[in-house]
């Protein structure tokens, strides 16, 4: 299954956040980048949505998986069925 909608907030300089962006580039899956360091809205966002201000996070159809490492997302994706 696809996703319809991937949103990554991410850090500029984090390495899992360059990681994260490395792993979905890799894989062609389309994403919204969202800059938590320039954007108060975004860290306003991702601290609503995750409870926590640490990067990166992404938010995949609605599901939200917080502060990860890109074998932490394949695992959750598999999880909730998406193959990736």
């Amino acid at each position: 299954m696809k996703p319809k909608h991937v949103r990554l907030f991410i850090k500029p300089g984090c390495p899992w956040c360059d990681e994260a962006i490395e792993w979905l580039d890799a894989r062609k899956i389309q994403y919204e980048t969202l800059d938590v360091i320039r954007d108060a809205a975004a860290r306003a966002e991702m601290r609503e949505l995750t409870g926590q201000t640490k990067a990166p996070s992404v938010e995949w159809d609605g599901h939200v998986l917080a502060d990860f490492g890109a074998d932490e997302l394949e695992t959750w994706l598999a999880r909730l069925g998406y193959a990736v």
